[in-house]
């Protein structure tokens, strides 16, 4: 047995002469998964040994991000506990690379002395939620209070319906209610690449009306358009939050980003990138009349960008999100007397930003600030988690945390500590069911779809039909396109976000009468039309077989199985159940119980996979059906049974 080795049994054995002469011969012996072993097995007089004596770190972590406080809560001893809360100052709360905190780890291992430690010190678990509060793709969060709802909208770029409107009662509950824009003839995404589209919409309340702004970003090849600058920003308003909202008004000032403020005179102003500019509106929202001016640039210069102004206590705050939408995002906050300044940037920014590296929640930034009836502050924002530390495959998701005061009258975020894990729910007393004041509802919103399904541009009329059962198992019918999924024409894919690194994504599929070569439906995983991959029947030389494949930039990959391995008979009608079943960066596929293929590496299908375009938004699943072949003869593919778990 090695020295280590004698090192690791002394430690769980609670042997601290051994563990003292061993460090003593060879203080360079000490490894992080010793510190870990004498926490798990509760040997308290060790851990502090090891603690105060040897060479040891408490920042150590495990693979999986779980530091020292993680393998304490499973020994159930709280005097172990408090000394490396009270005393070391571990964090209850912060989490491992799959968000799960040390006192959830206490609850899963039934360490109940912890469980009462925790609840005399900081009250029931049920008490506080989790970020990020909104999983998937989320991005660029905007949040308006009215009276005791809270109205959120988020960004969408090419995928239709566009902007959704989610409402809550207690601002971690939402549920999508409507769209900015619901009528293909009003979106204008046709011709749009994926990542342009509708970036960073803002939600703001005036005078009995909703209104919503964001930028319609274009092709940078705009001529073919006939469209200067590339930017351009819309307005729309509605007498109710879920719409239906005006057609697009376009406003034509180039930039970024844009929010309405309402100031307290009367006057309406919008503001947009880079910095905070700012124009005047006329009364209605709707017209520019005033040219733009630079109100600030921002604390840090570097990308300043998502502008939101308030006005409390006799100053004008402006928020700005700065430093790219990467590792180094960040929110910062400056104010004035004036509205048009000089502003002077806080000395605590920035107010929120991920400083740890290593943490499972990142590029935290793009924030809106918002305030509950009893006068208590929320910001929301944006931040994305990470795979192996580089891939953020569900996107840019939504995060909330509370918003303090300072005695000189900064805002702060979270004490300065950046995104939290577990936080206190700001309504504990409201019962989950009552976080959103509307019932789900059963039938197809506006633009055709159940609630939370888009499509990437707009279909055709009549193209998709969706129907949503009572016991909630969607059907949807899909006319098939006669252009690829890799092209900006492909109008037949329905998807939903992806909302968990683990997945299961099924449905049954049903065999037209008329099975044309060139014909392919099945399942996908999606990202945009430059990466994606596919789970689908098609025909092949007058056989009808199972086709897994890759889209990834330019190049196309794929796995054929044939179908008479898994049923000796095929005939028009047959139903086949097809499942993709997603766990990291890993896609298994499965015809019934029968495992057909595995892709262990779609990292294409996150922001960070390949450079082509702009990669904004996240991995998606959904169904497709693609015909190269169409014509009038070309039937309807069924889907039926979809599911997301």
């Amino acid at each position: 047995m090695n020295s280590s080795d004698i090192l690791y049994k002394a430690i769980k054995a609670g042997d601290l002469e051994t563990v003292r002469s061993r460090l003593v011969r060879d203080p360079a012996m000490i490894r992080g998964e010793h510190l870990f072993a004498a926490a798990e097995a509760g040997r308290s007089d060790v851990v502090r040994y090891l603690v105060e004596y040897s060479r040891i770190s408490l920042d150590e972590r495990d693979e999986n991000g779980r530091d020292v406080l993680h393998y304490a809560a499973v020994s159930d001893d709280t005097g172990l506990w408090d000394y490396l809360i009270g005393k070391c100052g571990m964090d209850p709360f912060r989490g491992d690379r799959e968000l799960i905190t040390p006192w959830e780890v206490a609850v899963s291992s039934g360490s109940n002395s912890i469980c009462r430690y925790m609840t005399e010190h900081f009250g029931n678990i049920d008490d506080y939620y989790k970020n990020p509060i909104r999983t998937g793709m989320f991005p660029d969060p905007s949040v308006v209070r009215v009276g005791e709802d809270y109205y959120m909208v988020n960004s969408t770029f090419i995928f239709f319906p566009c902007i959704p409107v989610s409402h809550s009662r207690d601002l971690i509950n939402w549920e999508i209610i409507g769209y900015a824009i619901t009528n293909p003839e009003w979106a204008h995404l046709d011709e749009l690449e994926g990542g342009r589209g509708y970036w960073a919409p803002d939600i703001s309340y005036h005078d009995g009306r909703y209104y919503i702004t964001a930028t319609m970003r274009f092709n940078d090849d705009t001529g073919s358009l006939g469209i200067t600058p590339y930017r351009r920003q819309i307005v729309v308003f509605s007498d109710r939050p879920e719409g239906p909202y005006s057609e697009p008004v376009y406003i034509e000032e180039d930039g970024i980003d844009p929010s309405i403020f309402n100031d307290d005179d009367g006057r309406r102003y919008m503001l947009l990138n880079r910095g905070a500019r700012i124009l005047e509106l006329d009364e209605t929202g709707t017209r520019q009349i005033s040219e733009a001016k630079l109100l600030y640039y921002g604390d840090r210069k570097r990308a300043p960008e998502g502008p939101h102004l308030y006005k409390k206590d006799g100053y004008y705050y402006l928020i700005l999100a700065e430093g790219g939408t990467g590792p180094g995002h960040m929110v910062t906050v400056q104010r004035s007397k004036t509205l048009f300044g000089d502003y002077e940037p806080s000395p605590y920014n920035p107010i929120m930003r991920q400083s740890d590296p290593t943490a499972a929640i990142q590029r935290c930034g793009h924030g809106d600030l918002v305030d509950t009836p009893d006068g208590r502050w929320y910001m929301v924002y944006l931040c994305g988690r990470m795979l192996d530390g580089k891939y953020s495959m569900l996107g840019r998701e939504t995060a909330l945390d509370p918003v303090t005061w300072t005695a000189d009258g900064w805002p702060i975020v979270n004490d300065l500590r950046g995104p939290s894990v577990l936080q206190r729910k700001p309504f504990p007393q409201m019962d989950h069911r009552d976080g959103s004041a509307r019932p789900a509802d059963t039938d197809p919103k506006p633009g055709g779809l159940p609630a939370g399904f888009m499509t990437p541009r707009p279909h055709a009329p009549g193209t998709i039909v969706a129907k949503v059962h009572r016991d909630g198992v969607y059907e949807f019918t899909l006319c098939p396109s006669a252009s690829p999924m890799s092209s900006t024409a492909c109008r037949s894919i329905v998807l939903r976000r992806q909302i968990a690194f683990k997945c299961r994504v099924s449905v049954v599929v049903t065999v037209p009468e008329f099975f044309a070569e060139g014909m392919e439906f099945g399942l996908t995983g999606y990202y945009d039309e430059n990466t994606y991959c596919v789970f689908g029947l098609t025909k092949r030389n007058g056989r009808i077989v199972l086709r897994v494949g890759e889209h990834i930039g330019d190049e196309d990959t794929e796995y054929i199985a044939d179908v008479t391995e898994i049923t000796e008979l095929l005939t028009a009608g047959e139903a086949f159940p097809l499942e993709m079943r997603a766990d990291g960066l890993k896609r298994d596929f499965y015809c019934g119980e029968r495992l057909i293929h595995t892709l262990p590496d779609v990292y294409y299908l996150c922001d960070e996979g390949i450079k082509k375009g702009k990669r904004f938004t996240g991995a998606m699943a959904g169904i497709y059906a693609v015909c190269s072949t169409r014509d009038d003869n070309t039937p309807p593919v069924r889907f039926t049974e979809f599911g997301y778990a």
